[in-house]
């Protein structure tokens, strides 16, 4: 009897290994209709996988099972049990497992924090933390912690930790140093970035694959596609992981020509690119406006490599062909589309529609979007912008009612920046900043000089109904606007100002930096939601379309 469970636990296990989850839960229930013993290995495979395609109910079968036949006791099984519930963001009910467990070790307590982070309170991961005596903790208490907070944008505090951890002198490991490189690239902290380095160096890990290509990757979304380069060069070996991270940022930069001679080169070397690479070319064509290329990657990728294309890489196909203008071949390539388009395919395709003013074709894609009744705040931001460039009044009014009754909240605009090793934050309208009042003055001198050489505020981008006084106010409110301005007086005439922001640079921030690079002499770059911006002398690298 036991080899027989031993037997369905592997199948199932081995159903869930091949993304069958689904079907291993079904096997799991024909298995108790069938009567047989079920034992607690059994179990912790179906816990695993309900955790993985975040099966809460049939979870909490497996949780009742599981006290039923008074397995509550084994820690390895409470722990799954822990885990499934908190990747199912059911917080409460992985808590009172916590809670509940006659024993705990080192594994459990660092399964609750990852947990805690991964549902968005990690102020309550650092009070579990904290609460642990030194010898409670091991290395992986430190890098659950590390990299939950990295995971809630919370970059400043993991680093805090990491500091503390070195301190107490505890011995950093492969997963500590990936926490840390990835933090300091979602944030952008190039000194930072510049400072880990060296310590992966000086620790004997820049020898392991991963860390070099997160390197790559930490350098490329650092704004430093030259150190990236660098560093790419120089490992001593790369797979297509190390290829893909060159390609995506060369993509992310606009450096359309860089990253397709980079695919070239990977397939002379004999990589085998996936489906990521694809997504990393296709997105460098469309944002360099590379039409042909585009299609021979696509076909390429499709005939040759025999990939399945995914919602991404025809999101990707049609903002290729919209960038450029061919919007009625857009609209054809996604009505000839296996699969019916997302809302993300149909957003970024009603954004070129609204930038090469196709009014008759925007309606008919905003009509398809709103009944998809998207969940992203972006999609109906895009109609509002849309209705609010014909003049439709209502259409603003209405997209605005639909975001209330489906509960659609606009997430917050924030802009971090690092000055001298310490990251500010900045959110559109808080006045929160300790230097807030001097930034604001350095501001009005600024838009002064570019009102005398010829900048208009763009008030069309608030949505309030005030005056445009008031709007020209909000507008200088912009958590970008704040950002840069910070940068400028807090950094020597010359220096390169390197800003990152959660959403889309707006349409006056975007004219805003041009000018400012051009008026103070300044490279900026901004990091966006998009892609990079490079501000030199006036002008930006995505050709004022992005």
């Amino acid at each position: 009897m036991l080899q027989r469970n031993f037997s369905w636990a592997r199948r199932i296990t081995c159903l869930a290994n091949q993304v069958q989850s689904r079907k291993a839960i079904t096997e799991f229930h024909q298995l108790q209709k069938s009567g047989q013993n079920i034992n607690e290995f059994l179990l912790s495979s179906v816990v695993k996988v309900c955790g993985r395609v975040e099966a809460l109910q049939e979870g909490k079968q497996a949780h009742c099972l599981i006290l039923k036949l008074g397995f509550n006791a084994d820690l390895i099984l409470m722990t799954t049990l822990l885990d499934m519930y908190s990747k199912c963001t059911n917080i409460q009910e992985a808590c009172r497992v916590f809670e509940e467990m006659p024993q705990r070790d080192v594994v459990v307590t660092n399964s609750m924090i990852s947990g805690l982070c991964r549902c968005h309170l990690p102020s309550y991961a650092i009070d579990l933390f904290t609460k642990m005596s030194e010898s409670e903790r091991d290395v992986g208490t430190w890098n659950s912690l590390i990299s939950g907070l990295g995971q809630n944008l919370e970059g400043t505090t993991a680093l805090i930790i990491f500091g503390r951890m070195r301190v107490e002198d505890v011995e950093v490991d492969v997963m500590t140093m990936m926490s840390i490189l990835s933090i300091c690239a979602d944030m952008a902290m190039m000194v930072h970035a510049q400072q880990v380095h060296g310590l992966v160096i000086k620790s004997g890990f820049e020898q392991y694959l991963p860390v070099g290509n997160a390197i790559v990757d930490m350098y490329a979304k650092c704004g430093c596609m030259d150190d990236a380069c660098l560093c790419f060069q120089n490992m001593p070996f790369k797979n297509v992981i190390s290829w893909t991270s060159l390609i995506s940022g060369y993509a992310k930069h606009g450096l359309g020509i860089e990253a397709l001679k980079a695919f070239q080169q990977m397939e002379m070397e004999g990589v085998v690119p996936n489906k990521i690479t694809f997504l990393g070319t296709l997105y460098a064509c469309s944002h360099a406006g590379l039409l042909q290329e585009g299609w021979s990657n696509f076909t390429t990728m499709v005939h040759k490599y025999l990939i399945t294309p995914t919602m991404e890489h025809y999101t990707c196909m049609v903002d290729l062909l919209a960038r450029a203008g061919h919007l009625e071949e857009a609209h054809d390539f996604i009505e000839r589309m296996p699969i019916n388009p997302d809302a993300k395919l149909l957003t970024a395709f009603l954004s070129s529609c609204c930038h090469h003013k196709n009014v008759e074709l925007a309606r008919t894609v905003g009509q398809k979007l709103l009944q998809l009744k998207p969940q992203e705040a972006g999609a109906y931001i895009s109609l509002s912008n849309f209705y609010g460039l014909v003049g439709d009044l209502e259409g603003v009014a209405n997209v605005r009612r639909l975001m209330l009754e489906r509960g659609i909240r606009k997430e917050k605009a924030r802009t971090w920046i690092e000055i001298s090793q310490k990251v500010h934050s900045f959110v559109s309208g808080d006045r929160s900043h300790p230097d807030y009042q001097k930034i604001c003055k350095y501001l009005e001198v600024l838009i002064q000089k570019m009102k005398n050489i010829g900048y208009v505020p763009n008030t069309s981008m608030v949505a309030q109904n005030v005056d445009e006084l008031t709007k020209e106010e909000i507008l200088l409110g912009h958590s970008e606007k704040l950002a840069i301005a910070l940068g400028l007086m807090s950094t020597h005439p010359g220096t390169r100002i390197l800003i990152v922001k959660n959403l889309r640079v707006c349409a006056d921030c975007h004219v805003f930096t041009g000018l400012i690079s051009k008026i103070e002499g300044r490279e900026i770059v901004a990091r966006d939601s998009s892609r990079f911006h490079h501000f030199k002398d006036g002008v930006c690298s995505c050709g004022n379309y992005w």
